[in-house]
């Protein structure tokens, strides 16, 4: 399973944070599946807002957030099945350096939990925080 972390969260605002965060749970069971997990979803998603600070944010819309907030909400949506591959592009391209740098906070630490991320960034600055850099020019990966 892969999660994905869009450049523009792609959250949805009829939805709150714990929704938003549970979706993916919901999708890709039947609904006779989701009724089964919705318990073990909600304590699943709650778990992720914890370790994501947005517990006290949990019924707040998306346009109720800030930036840096949305962008958490979509990892946190990203990571709740679980996947094995995380793919973030440009997961700070539209944040300020300050909210920036707590994103690639949460992705080291996720990393070090044993999380594979592939991300991909026009910043060098953030690719120097890289384990592994693999640098594609004109279509091409150059070594």
């Amino acid at each position: 399973m892969v999660g994905v972390v869009f450049h523009f969260y792609r959250l949805l605002d009829e939805l709150n944070v714990l929704e938003n965060i549970v979706l993916p749970a919901m999708v890709s069971r039947s609904v006779v599946g989701w009724l089964l997990t919705r318990r073990a979803a909600t304590k699943r998603a709650t778990e992720l807002l914890e370790q994501l600070g947005l517990k006290e944010r949990v019924r707040h819309k998306p346009y109720q957030l800030s930036g840096g907030e949305r962008q958490r909400v979509a990892i946190g949506r990203a990571l709740m099945n679980r996947p094995r591959l995380l793919l973030a592009d440009e997961p700070t391209g539209n944040l300020d350096s300050v909210t920036g740098n707590g994103i690639l906070k949460v992705f080291e630490d996720l990393n070090r939990a044993g999380q594979t991320i592939v991300m991909v960034t026009h910043d060098e600055r953030i690719a120097d925080r890289a384990q592994r850099v693999i640098v594609l020019e004109d279509g091409r990966i150059r070594a």
